[in-house]
């Protein structure tokens, strides 16, 4: 099962990504997925690999967004979007215990996301959202209720979730939140940061979830 908190963690957000990573671990997350758009190179990688340790030494889940190349050297879950390599393609590289999510974004993608070989499924953006450009449109509460039945793979809510919007998220049958935006507080700390991601904890461990 996928924690109910799902911070994301994007090279781009102004805080060295080690001193984040730890602000967020240290306030008790149990899944921390990397993001990085631009090119791996070399200090890059030295960055995922520290965060990945840390990730270890905290019991943490840790993701590598996009890349099943680094997810494999770093022995990390992988998540994949629309545009990656398959989950198919993946899943014949990586270890078939090894977590792999896969992001949709509207009912044809969720129904054939749920034939793939993956272990959970993203959906959204729930709401607008300034952390992708180019974002596919949203997807909303309700919609989100009417495509929870497409499949029975965990299904993680993301874009433009805020603390105010999560617990109408949660009830409309998402199992966990993918948190990017709303978990980064101005001005960015590493103290203010961890606080912000024990809030997340708070409300997620308090979450309104679909029954089984």
């Amino acid at each position: 099962m996928i924690p109910a908190f799902y911070p994301v963690l994007d090279t781009g957000i102004g805080l060295p990504v080690v001193a984040a990573a730890e602000a967020i671990l240290e306030a008790g997350a149990r899944i921390l997925q990397f993001r990085h758009k631009g090119i791996f190179s070399r200090q890059v990688f030295e960055e995922t690999a520290n965060v990945a340790s840390l990730c270890r030494g905290a019991g943490a889940l840790f993701v590598i967004n996009d890349r099943a190349d680094i997810a494999m050297l770093l022995d990390a879950a992988l998540h994949l979007g629309q545009d990656d390599l398959p989950p198919s393609d993946a899943r014949r590289i990586m270890p078939p215990d090894r977590i792999i999510g896969f992001s949709t974004h509207n009912a044809g993608q969720l129904s054939a996301a749920d034939r793939e070989p993956v272990d959970y499924l993203a959906i959204g953006p729930i709401f607008g959202t300034t952390s992708k450009q180019n974002p596919d449109p949203v997807v909303g509460i309700e919609l989100l209720r009417a495509l929870r039945p497409l499949s029975q793979k965990p299904l993680v809510a993301i874009g433009g979730i805020t603390r105010t919007s999560a617990a109408a998220v949660f009830e409309a049958g998402a199992d966990s939140l993918a948190i990017i935006g709303d978990l980064y507080p101005q001005p960015l700390t590493k103290a203010s940061l961890r606080a912000r991601a024990e809030e997340w904890l708070a409300i997620c461990s308090s979450r309104t979830s679909r029954p089984r």
